[in-house]
């Protein structure tokens, strides 16, 4: 009867075995983990969202979402391409924010996933389809190089208008800079 009370105890007493050593063995080849882009922009701590009072949102995606929506209202106001959004501008003016809320969320969650977010799913459309009047009729008209460049220095100022560092700035600049074969279209 002891030797039957015994076995379980001699059996955690293996697997403990088992486990320490192993971790004793692993212990002189801990691999730091490299932090992504998202991390460096705030990661996964929760924080209060200001746009939805009550509820929580990571600090990375919040951070990026405030560049977005900075970005976009700069866009509202840049001659230069703010003709691609009349439909969204349309809205806007009439107290609809159906639309700029979507485009929010859309380019937060792919900038979030191309960052190196895990906790979200980008669902929207591919960069081409996109930026195609003919499969997104939000789109007027296709992009040209000039309205890249106009886009991109839109998107630095929306940084620089959330403080974010020059060296992110670089960082998120070149994940923009490698979609411009996807979005021109001229």
């Amino acid at each position: 009867m002891k030797t039957k009370n015994l076995f379980p105890a001699l059996m955690i007493l293996a697997f403990a075995g088992l486990f320490f050593s192993a971790c004793h063995k692993d212990s002189n080849k801990i691999t730091p983990v490299k932090a992504t882009l998202y991390d460096s922009l705030g990661g996964t701590a929760m924080v209060a969202d200001p746009a939805n009072p009550g509820k929580m949102i990571e600090k990375g995606y919040l951070g990026i979402r405030s560049v977005v929506d900075s970005t976009i209202f700069i866009i509202a106001a840049d001659n230069r391409i703010n003709g691609h959004f009349t439909t969204l501008l349309s809205e806007v003016s009439h107290k609809n924010l159906s639309g700029f809320d979507e485009l929010s969320m859309n380019i937060s969650t792919f900038v979030a996933v191309g960052t190196g977010a895990k906790d979200y799913t980008y669902m929207g459309m591919n960069m081409v389809d996109a930026h195609d009047p003919a499969k997104n009729p939000r789109m007027n008209g296709k992009a040209t190089n000039a309205d890249f460049n106009a886009f991109e220095a839109d998107l630095v100022a929306g940084a620089n208008k959330n403080h974010v560092p020059a060296n992110l700035i670089t960082s998120l600049g070149k994940i923009v800079e490698s979609l411009r074969s996807q979005v021109v279209q001229m």
